[in-house]
């Protein structure tokens, strides 16, 4: 009996594996195309038969390096929270340089390891983080066969950070998720790459001030984040638009997009689905989003 069940889950898995893997397209044999804005985890890339698309990787989060607007400051600034640097020296203005070197560092390694052909998985799913850029998620298998997410965060250059999903190679979401966590810590525990900076006897106060600022927000009514009648559709949102929601920050942003790659939000009871919103914030964001027609 117990072998028999044994048997049956070994099947389940294999088949739940396989349907990740069955949604996503390979599109072999890429190029990196070569741009002023790329970073190292959105770039532009040319498949083989000449397509053009702008990938944002799966589940790791480089330095932001071109910082334009408050969005990319307010990000920069979480990011320096998150690796301990906000105040290298007791200086900010050090630390956002410093930061922005490790972002262009990023860059410069991905522009390297991407001048070889790569492959892209991707189920084209609209990776809507930055409005000024059509984006799609992806996952990068270089030439040598390493996943590029998981070569970023092992090397210190990103955080395990980000939308993530089941990957080409049949592991699920949470496990993928799980491998750069462990990555992370094993960079950080060797103090290479961004984690070289950190200041360890800082770094919680930093995560906790990270943390008080996003409940403060969460707090917000929204009201005055949105003009009059605007709305936005949970389905196509950016994540900037995302986090404008009462109560939702860049977390539960993130697990939006993640659900809406398999789910098609037609009403804000749909919205409780995502591991951690529930009925209360559903009712909250509701009268801020307009939802497609059936």
């Amino acid at each position: 009996m117990k072998t028999q069940l044994l048997r049956f889950l070994f099947v389940a898995s294999l088949l739940i594996s396989s349907s990740f893997a069955s949604e996503l397209k390979e599109f072999p044999d890429c190029e990196l195309v070569v741009t002023t804005w790329a970073d190292g985890d959105s770039f532009l890339v040319r498949t083989a038969d000449g397509e053009e698309h702008t990938v944002r990787i799966y589940g790791a989060d480089c330095m932001e390096w071109h910082v334009s607007d408050d969005s990319d400051a307010r990000r920069l600034r979480e990011q320096r929270r998150y690796f301990g640097i906000t105040y290298l020296g007791g200086d900010p203005a050090i630390s956002i340089d410093r930061a922005k070197a490790f972002g262009e560092e990023a860059a410069v390694e991905v522009r390297e390891i991407l001048s070889k052909p790569f492959t892209i998985h991707t189920s084209m799913s609209d990776a809507a983080g930055d409005g000024r850029y059509k984006r799609i998620y992806g996952f990068v298998k270089t030439h040598d066969g390493k996943d590029l997410a998981e070569h970023l965060v092992a090397r210190g250059l990103a955080r395990a950070v980000g939308v993530s999903r089941g990957t080409y190679d049949q592991r699920s979401r949470d496990e993928y998720r799980a491998q750069l966590e462990d990555l992370e810590l094993i960079a950080a525990r060797k103090s290479i790459g961004i984690w070289a900076a950190t200041e360890w006897e800082s770094l919680a106060i930093e995560r906790r001030e990270q943390r008080i600022e996003d409940e403060l927000l969460a707090l917000a009514t929204g009201k005055s984040k949105f003009e009059e009648n605007e709305k936005i559709d949970p389905n196509t949102a950016t994540k900037d638009d995302l986090v404008r929601l009462p109560g939702i920050g860049e977390v539960l942003a993130n697990a939006i997009i993640e659900e809406r790659d398999s789910t098609r939000f037609l009403s804000p009871e749909d919205l409780e689905k995502v591991s951690g919103v529930g009925k209360t914030k559903a009712e909250k964001m509701s009268p801020y989003l307009i939802f497609p027609e059936e």
